[in-house]
């Protein structure tokens, strides 16, 4: 998991920049409207919502914000209609890259997404090509520094986490979807400090980039993850420490 939990934490490093000058704002406003179209404006009664809400607050969204794109999405402000989809590819080394989207026009944003694949050395590929290499999981990382192994093991796993694997930092702990809320209210409940705590995609294995190769990956992930259209890219890289650093 190594790879993953590197790229994890430095994404979460990158989401408070985003916040402040606002990105990340459009990219929960969206995801907040489509929920809501789905489910309904009750958060309680719509699960997807209300992640998307608690994303929203702990990227100090303001509450008007949130209201508004709830009433957007049930029909009562007006507002854009957003499309889902995903697209599918291959970075430098065959990495594999899939991609989540939200879109006023799929026209336009396949196109801009082909030439991002296209300046930093990867391709698109056709549905299916590695969305199987993913599954979706709860998933939580806490520093080393910040729980013993022991007893942060006996407490996940007794909540009912599917794994927990270390390396030199970190602690990552994999859940079940629906899972996923109860481990974090147990973390939280034992004063646990999580680093990140997300519904994600995790590869099923990796491959190791570096040098020119690694550099290409991390300006492809920039760039895709950089797009108004893109809500999340998931790709199966284990890149340097060092590297990664750089970012």
């Amino acid at each position: 998991m190594s790879g993953h939990s590197k790229w994890a934490t430095t994404k979460r490093k990158k989401a408070a920049i985003d916040s402040k000058r606002g990105k990340i704002f459009t990219k929960i406003t969206k995801e907040i409207t489509v929920a809501a179209k789905i489910g309904g404006s009750d958060p309680d009664g719509n699960a997807r919502l209300r992640t998307a809400i608690l994303k929203a607050k702990e990227a100090n969204m303001p509450a008007d914000n949130i209201k508004k794109a709830v009433m957007k999405g049930t029909g009562e402000l007006p507002g854009v209609t957003y499309e889902e989809t995903t697209y599918e590819g291959y970075g430098p080394n065959g990495v594999a890259v899939f991609i989540e989207i939200m879109t006023d026009n799929k026209n336009r944003t396949v196109a801009e997404i082909r030439k991002i694949f296209t300046r930093h050395g990867g391709n698109m590929g056709e549905a299916g090509c590695v969305s199987w290499m993913f599954h979706k999981k709860g998933y939580i990382v806490v520093e080393r520094s910040k729980a013993d192994e022991d007893r942060l093991m006996s407490l996940v796993l007794d909540a009912g986490a599917e794994d927990m694997k270390s390396d030199n930092n970190n602690f990552d702990i994999t859940t079940a979807p629906k899972d996923f809320e109860k481990i974090k209210e147990v973390l939280k409940q034992n004063n646990i400090e999580m680093t990140v705590s997300e519904i994600t995609m995790v590869p099923q294995s990796y491959i190791k980039l570096d040098g020119k190769e690694a550099e290409q990956m991390l300006k492809l992930m920039e760039e895709l993850e950089d797009h108004d259209d893109v809500q999340n890219v998931y790709a199966n890289f284990d890149i340097p420490e060092e590297i990664m650093a750089k970012v």
